[in-house]
């Protein structure tokens, strides 16, 4: 059975925590320093970007073979006005390339804590969008989004995390301008 361990704990730590529990898949929560062992599967990254490096240098080798999601929205937090990773590249790729033995994909860096625990934005299921090179990554994530009644959408190879980082920026700077509210936000209807 997957099991999920997830580094955070504050609302889209919990919310994510939360779906994975309806999925009837085990969580557990552990620090970014090395004081409680990683032991899932799945490994959530629920932090602000700018703790990815204390996580890489503390726990990159508990990392090594597990799925490592990326949630992080990569903002220039002082000035509220870009992405401070290269434009050619996203935070999920330069992760990547900090733990190549592990299977990193970008999720849940579109989603709102609110749009997440609701399951739904509009009246449409939430949905969350997956990038990764890691087919079976993907898919078993995509597994535990789904079992928890939101919608899950390949949203292609680890290339597209620049894609869904500009798109969470986005949102982001609408919901802090009070244009959208913190329970909106995007889903993907066919």
């Amino acid at each position: 059975m997957t099991t999920v361990s997830i580094i955070g704990t504050g609302n889209m730590g919990t919310a994510i925590g939360s779906l994975a529990a309806a999925a009837g898949i085990p969580v557990d929560y552990v620090g970014r320093d090395a004081g409680t062992p990683i032991t899932g599967d799945i490994v959530v990254l629920a932090v602000p970007h700018p703790a990815l490096a204390d996580i890489v240098a503390t726990r990159g080798s508990e990392l090594a073979g597990r799925i490592v999601v990326d949630i992080t929205n990569p903002l220039d937090f002082e000035t509220f006005d870009g992405l401070v990773v290269p434009a050619d590249s996203s935070s999920a790729a330069e992760l990547a390339k900090q733990l190549p033995e592990s299977r990193v994909l970008k999720a849940f860096n579109t989603n709102f804590a609110a749009t997440l625990s609701a399951r739904t934005v509009g009246g449409l299921p939430t949905t969350v969008l997956i990038a990764g090179d890691d087919e079976r990554a993907k898919r078993a994530l995509a597994e535990i989004v789904t079992a928890a009644g939101l919608a899950a959408t390949d949203a292609g190879n680890l290339a597209r995390a620049r894609e869904l980082e500009a798109l969470g920026f986005l949102q982001l700077t609408l919901a802090v301008g009070e244009k959208i509210g913190w329970d909106a936000g995007f889903t993907v209807a066919a």
